[in-house]
């Protein structure tokens, strides 16, 4: 047995051969077809000397050739590193030397920075060009690094899967940037992975599947037709597309995030299933869809995790969809899925996302010991994970040694996100630790702050930091992005969270911007949020 992400693959294509698995823009393709396509690429890395454990980089936005790229590196088991394709040079560099890369697989627009790149990497011997199904047109020159054109590479490689047995120990690793520093790359045995992000548990029950339980699904009928909206460049996104193929679902992706073209390949497509980061897609979308004049009775579900999912916006989306189930998930790159909930008009009244807790999730205290849940409610710890955790962090044996802890006997992975338990089993996210903002001995958690400032009727998006202050060591900043046409005020934007928060919760500063700044999923960044703050408050000062 073999709990290997290519195999998983590979039986859902002797299941459902002939039925759709991937469709992007105006191109679908089948399980067959991207089976062939896949294995051509394989035998092609394969003939330029990758092998097992070689790491090679994925440098696109959605496609049918990104999920190719990625297919092609599982199947001859060397390791797909996601790059991020909103890189600067500086960051491409960096991402190119950390990760060791020895081939490459990227759009052609970004053949400049590529080659920028290339010269220095002399272990960078292949690289691969796709096509830009945004830009088919651009003719951007590779000959700097020796480029292969996609269809050169393919042409005259063989379809047929013949490759070597594989091993459940096969590594996967997703770079995740977070919302603080260089990305670090997250090392999963490919079975760990599979078990905690791509359906091998239930996410329910918590109770494992066996390696066929999902090909089966395949060969039924009454597959889903689901819509992960976010960029594959991102572990959520991946997890989502293989959790769907292995079980022969239709999944569709988009090059972009566009909020009226998703609505209405939703209702073109019936769309049962999307999956999101939060308020940062919610929000555009929810306003797409009261703005237009959509049907979309086919949408059951809606999956939001990485970034909040404010009560305002769940609000308005439940009304505009109520038969439609909603739920958060909370999880990380270092620990896969925690657990979920599923929300509705009384359990979004909380101070965050409230969830139930996983298989082998659980709250620690600042003694690293274990809470009992049934006992200590109310109580505040960080989150953790038992039970199919990463191997660790590539190249650093110190942050993998402070992240993945060992308690009684039992290996935890331990990234910092902090919650209070609640009864049933169920917690409250509270948001990462090394956010918290520590003023006058009081931890004020930002997404606690930041979803009741959303509640706002002039605010559309917003991120707390703590700035230094000479009296409570850290003060409450908010960096706010106005509705179009509209302002906010300090006062008068203090007076109206204080029916919800803690008079030390309330921001003693604010920074109106015209775009809070996220990444490309939605996710904060804390560090460029903080910049604006002291930057708004330096100029209140002068």
């Amino acid at each position: 047995m073999a709990l290997n992400i290519a195999d998983l693959f590979e039986h859902a294509v002797d299941a459902a051969a002939d039925k759709s698995a991937l469709q992007v823009e105006d191109r679908t393709v089948t399980y067959a077809e991207l089976e062939a396509e896949a294995n051509r690429l394989a035998h092609f890395l394969a003939s330029r000397g990758v092998g097992v454990g070689d790491h090679v980089g994925v440098y696109a936005k959605n496609s049918v050739e990104h999920v190719v790229a990625l297919l092609a590196i599982f199947k001859i088991r060397a390791v797909a590193i996601n790059v991020n394709y909103r890189y600067v040079e500086g960051e491409l560099d960096y991402l190119f030397e950390n990760a060791d890369l020895v081939a490459l697989v990227h759009e052609r627009p970004y053949a400049p920075l590529v080659a920028a790149c290339a010269r220095k990497r002399p272990d960078l011997h292949t690289v691969v060009v796709m096509p830009d199904p945004s830009d088919p047109g651009n003719a951007a020159d590779t000959t700097a690094y020796d480029g292969v054109p996609w269809a050169d590479a393919l042409a005259g490689q063989g379809a047929e899967r013949d490759f070597g047995a594989r091993s459940p120990d096969d590594l996967y690793i997703v770079y995740t940037g977070g919302t603080t520093g260089y990305p670090k790359g997250v090392m999963w045995r490919h079975e760990d992975f599979w078990r905690v992000l791509g359906g091998g548990i239930d996410f329910m029950t918590g109770e494992p599947l066996t390696e066929h339980d999902q090909s089966k699904q395949a060969a039924q009928d009454g597959r889903m037709v689901t819509f992960p909206l976010s960029p594959l460049m991102h572990g959520g996104a991946q997890a989502a597309l293989l959790m769907h193929l292995f079980a022969g679902h239709l999944t569709i992706l988009e090059p972009r995030f566009d909020p009226v073209r998703t609505w209405q390949i939703i209702e073109r497509e019936g769309v049962q299933l999307i999956f999101m980061t939060g308020d940062a897609m919610a929000r555009p979308l929810i306003e797409a869809y009261e703005a237009g004049s959509y049907h979309c009775p086919s949408l059951v579900a809606v999956s939001s995790s990485a970034a909040i999912f404010s009560r305002a916006v769940k609000e308005r989306w439940m009304a505009a969809f109520p038969n439609t189930f909603f739920t958060d998930s909370v999880g990380a790159s270092e620990t896969g899925f925690q657990g979920t909930g599923l929300q509705d008009q009384e359990s979004i009244k909380g101070e965050g996302a409230l969830v139930s807790l996983g298989a082998g999730s659980v709250v620690l205290d600042d003694a690293d010991r274990v809470l009992d849940t049934a006992t200590h409610v109310g109580a505040v710890g960080r989150l953790a994970r038992a039970h199919h955790v990463p191997v660790g962090y590539y190249k650093d044996p110190e942050k993998s040694a402070r992240t993945f802890i060992e308690i009684d006997g039992v290996r935890y992975s331990v990234p910092g996100d902090f919650a209070r338990i609640e009864p049933d089993n169920k917690v409250t996210l509270l948001g990462r630790g090394s956010n918290c903002v520590n003023t006058g001995g009081e931890k004020v958690y930002p997404e606690e702050v930041e979803m009741a400032i959303k509640a706002h009727p002039a605010v559309y998006d917003a991120l707390v930091v703590g700035l230094p202050d000479d009296k409570y060591g850290q003060a409450v900043a908010a960096v706010v992005q106005p509705r179009a046409g509209e302002t906010v005020e300090l006062d008068e934007l203090r007076s109206f969270l204080r029916a919800s928060l803690s008079g030390y919760k309330l921001p003693r500063s604010l920074a109106l911007v015209d775009e809070v700044p996220r990444n490309a999923t939605g996710k904060a960044q804390y560090p460029r949020a903080r910049e604006l703050a002291l930057a708004a408050t330096t100029m209140a000062g002068a």
